[in-house]
């Protein structure tokens, strides 16, 4: 291969490889590999798979390659069918990811009623939600995805959200046969088990991830309220939410991926309420002129609204969290990925 084609392979996102793989399989087996990904996980790789390009025969063959070494010596044989499926989706997906695609598997479990609301508008999940018992509202935000979450926390009722995500913070685990009636309700609004472990759904990070997508001014207002309930549990959810200055936990590698995909216009709202520890890290890993027109843009910039700063930091935020869920870069533990050793 040559050195440009390893470069070319090398800038590929953890999305666009996957993307290389399953079109290399085969229109059949890529399909059976499809149907097991979540809505959201669905969508993304779909949408790369329309959009790689420019694809060399050798940078096929190392994707191939780097797959094949990831299972080799892989075999259910000696190993129960459940850890083999389990392991292999925790080492593909992560813990927290994989969690979900394994109660579904291993449980069982369809889903085709609440699997069906990761395709609805927010708009129409809040209607749902907004009609059922807190507790079964619970357990479809705890389902959703976390930014799908998010949006239909924005647009239900005030008096509403904080106790929502209390709820959702508190939710310790869903047995089966209950997630299963909740499904076939699901599954008969929207159409007009024996076994004893409880699906993980809920928690404190669950809510965490939805407050992390929330508009600043919500955000605010739902952990000052959950804080002001339960003292405790709002301190745990803190810990966990990812904001714009625990981006100093960004190594120098990631920082510079994380400047390339972000606008200057919005870097320098977001930089008007920094940290100067974040504020001289970001320089850092800018080129020296870039670094000194930042300062002065800084300097000569006049007074913005807080809420456009705090915007501006969300989006930031944001972005740096798809990076990390690509694998591009590590934002540590509060931003749900794997710490390096």
């Amino acid at each position: 291969m040559t050195e440009a084609e390893r470069k070319s392979g090398a800038a590929r996102s953890g999305v666009e490889r996957a993307a290389i793989l399953l079109l290399s399989l085969g229109e059949k087996e890529a399909a059976e590999v499809l149907k097991h990904l979540s809505a959201k996980d669905l969508q993304k790789v779909g949408t790369a798979m329309t959009q790689v390009s420019n694809v060399s025969r050798a940078e096929v063959i190392e994707v191939l390659s780097e797959f094949s070494s990831e299972v080799d010596g892989k075999t259910s044989l000696g190993l129960s069918n459940d850890d083999f499926i389990r392991n292999t989706l925790i080492n593909a997906l992560g813990e927290d990811k994989a969690s979900g695609v394994i109660d579904r598997i291993l449980l069982g479990r369809s889903s085709k009623g609440l699997e069906a609301l990761k395709w609805m508008d927010a708009a129409a999940i809040a209607e749902i939600v907004r009609v059922e018992h807190p507790q079964i509202a619970a357990i479809i935000l705890s389902y959703l995805e976390a930014d799908q979450s998010a949006d239909v926390i924005g647009l239900l009722p005030e008096n509403m959200r904080s106790e929502l995500l209390l709820r959702v913070a508190t939710l310790d685990g869903v047995q089966p046969a209950a997630l299963q009636e909740l499904d076939h309700i699901m599954e008969r609004q929207f159409s007009g088990s024996s076994q004893t472990r409880k699906s993980v759904l809920g928690g404190p990070k669950v809510v965490a991830n939805i407050i992390n997508l929330l508009e600043p001014r919500i955000e605010s207002v739902v952990m000052q309220e959950i804080t002001t309930a339960d003292e405790q549990l709002g301190n745990r959810i803190q810990d966990l939410i990812f904001v714009f200055d625990n981006l100093l936990e960004v190594d120098d590698r990631g920082m510079q991926e994380l400047l390339r995909q972000v606008s200057s216009d919005k870097l320098l709202l977001a930089l008007k309420a920094a940290d100067e520890r974040l504020k001289d890290k970001i320089f850092k890993n800018m080129s020296q002129r870039a670094a000194e027109m930042l300062r002065d843009d800084l300097e000569s910039r006049g007074p913005v609204r807080l809420s456009e700063v705090e915007a501006a930091q969300k989006e930031i935020v944001m972005i740096a969290r798809k990076l990390a869920e690509e694998g591009s870069i590590n934002l540590g533990n509060k931003g749900g990925g794997e710490a390096y050793v």
